[in-house]
């Protein structure tokens, strides 16, 4: 839960670049992904190809994300694929959805966490 906090608080630093706004953005989605599956005795191979796709896809399994959520956190994550691998360009409106994206998700998992693991939430 605190890497997704320093996460998402990095990804709102707006001395540093775009791109890397971006990363920390969508890297906290991903910790929240995980953390969900993780909770619902689920144990994803990260080292596996398509392992970020299937984690965005769960999410309406783990955390009851409506389908049009799904369908931009999975765009989102096309669009860091594409960031990563093709050198494309990362513009301030990206890192301001990806980070309310990630900053809804955060609240919903934190949320779901306190009604069904409360034991997972306790230092």
């Amino acid at each position: 839960m605190a890497a997704i906090e320093r996460n998402l608080s990095d990804a709102g630093v707006a001395e540093i670049s775009d791109e890397t706004r971006f990363d920390a953005a969508y890297k906290a989605v991903m910790q929240c992904a995980l953390a969900a599956m993780m909770a619902s005795g689920y144990r994803p191979s990260t080292s596996e190809p398509g392992h970020h796709a299937t984690l965005i896809q769960t999410l309406p399994l783990t955390l009851g994300i409506p389908t049009e959520a799904w369908i931009v956190l999975d765009a989102l994550r096309r669009k860091r694929n594409s960031n990563d691998y093709t050198g494309d360009v990362v513009t301030g409106d990206m890192v301001a959805e990806c980070s309310a994206q990630g900053r809804n998700l955060f609240f919903i998992l934190q949320r779901h966490l306190a009604q069904s693991h409360p034991q997972l939430l306790r230092a």
